[in-house]
């Protein structure tokens, strides 16, 4: 590698860490031209690309990047992510379940990264199912999730919103108890727990959620109308 070659990977990598991506893409794809051999150039490139909405074109960079290095682990994730958007979702699957196939094999567990970024991978596909209604296959893949990240609480509440939506409001409460007491000041797990509530018939554990998702966000205007709806009872015609 020459030393113009090395500069501008130098300052394609540097920009890229400081998320500056139209000056590193500008570097990266000069590396290219002049020696298109590195894997992670191809992998950065393709998670500009990405950044952008260009899936196919982030597509092409990420294949590009694993034809270098098979097992270069977050370009494959990353190809995944990129099939699920361009709703490719069996190729995803398939490539995810090859990376936590390695990852079996090898010695030790899967790094943090890669278990973030599996785990995020098996909630794309449980959201998938929870839009098509699949509300037990939904929950399945958001428990699959967690496996990977306990500690997701994002997740979690998603997992409870499917088994709510499945009438399975008891494990649903179980979860959302989970996600308030691990995170007190996570808002949305207040409205939602409120919500499973109300839809249980405990309304005065639903408005005392609620009137804390207010106090800790005051302008929160979904916990308004759901307040002032039960100050107000229903509307007769």
């Amino acid at each position: 590698m020459d030393d113009k070659t090395k500069e501008l990977l130098k300052l394609g990598r540097e920009a890229y860490r400081k998320k500056e991506y139209s000056r590193a893409e500008s570097y990266l794809a000069q590396v290219v031209d002049d020696q298109g051999t590195f894997a992670d150039v191809f992998n950065m490139l393709g998670v500009i690309y990405h950044d952008r909405g260009l899936f196919s074109k982030a597509q092409k960079n990420f294949e590009r990047a694993l034809a270098i290095n098979p097992n270069y682990t977050e370009a494959a994730l990353n190809l995944a992510v990129t099939y699920n958007d361009l709703g490719r979702y069996e190729e995803a699957r398939a490539i995810y379940s090859r990376v936590l196939e390695v990852g079996k094999n090898e010695p030790g567990e899967l790094d943090p990264f890669v278990r973030g970024k599996v785990a995020n991978l098996y909630a794309d596909i449980g959201d998938i199912y929870q839009s098509a209604g699949l509300y037990d296959t939904a929950a399945v893949e958001y428990r699959r999730a967690l496996t990977l990240g306990p500690g997701f609480v994002d997740i979690r509440l998603k997992l409870a919103q499917a088994l709510r939506d499945a009438g399975k409001r008891e494990e649903a409460l179980e979860e959302l108890r989970r996600v308030v007491q691990e995170r007190p000041t996570f808002v949305p797990a207040r409205i939602h727990l409120g919500i499973t509530l109300y839809a249980m018939g405990r309304i005065g554990e639903a408005v005392t959620e609620w009137q804390e998702a207010l106090r800790l966000e005051p302008e929160n205007r979904s916990c308004q109308m759901y307040l002032n709806l039960i100050k107000e009872g229903p509307k007769t015609p």
